[in-house]
């Protein structure tokens, strides 16, 4: 396979949003749920740090940490407006990720047809 560190890095966000896509749904899903505090996923510190110390970022599970947002009387600390931004927010990097990605294939396969 042919990769380099901007394609293993963009492989790597894929695989992080895709998580906060899923723990977004999660949370959406119990908005209702007595004491349920809702998640929140931060792949982005990792894969940061990794960039910044010459490593090869790795496709793993981000780290999910429950928000400490202040509940409602119910115990709940889902708020509906607050997660639809984050699942906007991932939906549009995610697709910013793919075309990042599309480009490199792109770039690719033009200079494999050349040789």
């Amino acid at each position: 396979m042919i990769t380099d560190a901007t394609m293993t890095a963009l492989h790597a966000a894929l695989s992080g949003l895709q998580q906060r896509q899923r723990v977004t749904a999660d949370n959406i899903a119990n908005i209702q749920t007595p004491g349920y505090l809702a998640h929140r996923t931060d792949f982005e510190s990792a894969l940061k740090s990794e960039l910044a110390g010459g490593q090869t970022p790795t496709v793993g599970r981000s780290a999910i940490s429950q928000s400490l947002d202040p509940t409602r009387m119910d115990g709940n600390n889902v708020n509906l407006d607050t997660e639809t931004t984050i699942a906007t927010e991932t939906g549009l990097r995610y697709q910013l990720a793919l075309n990042a990605l599309d480009g490199k294939y792109t770039v690719l396969r033009a200079a494999l047809r050349t040789q």
